[in-house]
């Protein structure tokens, strides 16, 4: 019903951009008849417009998946239209010079007709663009700025239309599904674990309150039932001093909400803080579960070879500019180096030695891996070749062996060419890969917790 309905669409956006051109040219005009040229102008006209409000049915469950799609119909209505008046007028100037043998102003008549039919193609095609633009999250910035390019070069402009088209169609009826399963399952709130969930971010990052680190999947946890809060620690720290600010965010819910324990999911560094939060700042009793996310539990060995290889000019540096930079913004120390040094082979095989799982508390971890550098957006294409030589099978920063920590091991398999790397994992470019939906993953993360007891 759906391409049916397109290509109804499609024929009639097509006929009235024509009819609108055609309709203004006096020897047209003739031809239909004065005043049934102009009655079925100013329907065209009006059915172009409605066309233009409301391509689609009003059925999207957001506006911005309503106006994502109706935008892609528009750009779609443009392809097709734009397709058939190439063949339209094609027939239409071999007719007016026909008729006129070229004379009586049959060139400005023809320009004239072009120009409107542009006019009207543009219509269609700028109103579509800029809702896709404004509501589109897929196309991200490298996509918008490549179509701006591509625009001006004919023939690859129209390839990359298509390639907006399905970019921004597939999102749209992505989103839809995604809110029509939630919907469903809205009294279920199979993500209502008996414990809040704790978010714990990975270095150099923060939970900033309007650019959440792990993307979409808090709004989608708590939309299925879940409490969530966040590991607010610094940015860069000691792994020993990042524990120590996770203690005391844990007693701070546990003492506001009364909800006795969490379950913390703690991505990259992250997974580091809090098992040194369990097992060095009596947080065990308060801890239900550990889900490390990606986590380096047995270091990273090119993280080693940089820092033995940069002169300590270079360090300190770096060092100096970040931490002056993080304090702008919230961190009220930050410690560039000791992070980094903390996530060194050797520094996290010594600190597993003194850090040992607590009975009562689970244990448990997830890994990813990319196929290929390209898999993984900058900087983690660059560094993927790196760590790929030094560790292995690799997600542009971890490795599959460093990461393997506690009673259950969970490793997320590429589905087809695409890998899932180390930002993947978070959403952290709230990017829609095919073969692994990383909101859902989360769902049943949780709701495998809750379906424990947790």
């Amino acid at each position: 019903m759906k391409y049916v309905r397109r290509a109804v669409y499609a024929l009639l956006a097509g006929l009235l951009v024509n009819y609108l051109a055609l309709v203004t040219v006096p020897l047209s005009r003739a031809a239909m008849g004065a005043a049934a040229a102009w009655l079925g102008g100013g329907l065209a006209l009006a059915a172009f417009v409605y066309i233009n409000l409301r391509p689609l049915p009003k059925t999207a469950p957001t506006k911005r998946i309503r106006h994502l799609a109706e935008g892609c119909e528009l750009l779609w209505l443009f392809a097709a239209s734009f397709a058939l008046t190439l063949c339209v007028q094609s027939v239409w100037l071999w007719w007016a010079f026909a008729e006129t043998g070229g004379r009586d102003g049959a060139l400005f008549v023809v320009l004239l007709d072009l120009l409107l039919a542009a006019c009207s193609l543009c219509a269609l095609f700028w109103n579509g663009m800029i809702r896709v633009y404004l509501t589109s999250v897929q196309l991200g910035v490298k996509h918008r700025v490549l179509a701006a390019l591509c625009g001006w070069i004919p023939l690859v402009n129209l390839w990359y239309l298509m390639k907006i088209i399905r970019i921004t169609g597939d999102e749209a009826e992505f989103e839809t599904e995604k809110w029509e399963l939630d919907a469903v399952r809205a009294e279920s709130e199979i993500c209502k674990t008996k414990y809040p969930i704790l978010m714990v971010h990975g270095v150099f990052f923060r939970d900033f309150r309007y650019l959440n680190y792990w993307g979409r999947i808090p709004k989608e946890l708590i939309r299925n039932g879940a409490t969530v809060y966040y590991g607010q620690q610094q940015s860069a720290a000691a792994v020993e001093d990042s524990g120590k600010e996770l203690a005391a965010r844990i007693r701070q819910i546990v003492r506001e909400t009364g909800c006795e324990k969490v379950n913390i999911i703690a991505h990259s560094k992250g997974g580091l803080d809090s098992r040194a939060a369990i097992s060095h700042c009596s947080m065990a009793p308060y801890v239900a579960t550990l889900t490390t996310i990606n986590t380096p539990h047995r270091g990273c060995i090119f993280a080693e070879y940089l820092l033995g290889k940069a002169p300590q000019a270079v360090r300190q540096k770096i060092a100096g500019a970040y931490n002056a930079a993080l304090r702008q913004v919230g961190d009220p120390n930050p410690d560039f180096l000791a992070a980094v040094t903390d996530l060194t082979e050797s520094a996290c095989l010594r600190r597993n030695e003194t850090t040992p799982d607590i009975p009562g508390v689970v244990y448990e971890s997830v890994m990813s891996y990319c196929k290929k550098a390209q898999h993984g957006r900058f900087p983690l294409n660059m560094t993927y070749p790196v760590v790929k030589h030094f560790d292995g099978l690799n997600d542009g920063l971890v490795s599959v062996e460093s990461a393997k920590w506690g009673e259950k091991f969970t490793l997320l398999e590429p589905q087809g060419k695409r890998g899932i790397s180390h930002g993947d994992v978070v959403d952290l470019n709230r990017e829609n890969i095919r073969g692994f939906d990383v909101r859902e993953f989360y769902v049943k993360l949780a709701a495998d917790l809750k379906r424990r007891g947790y």
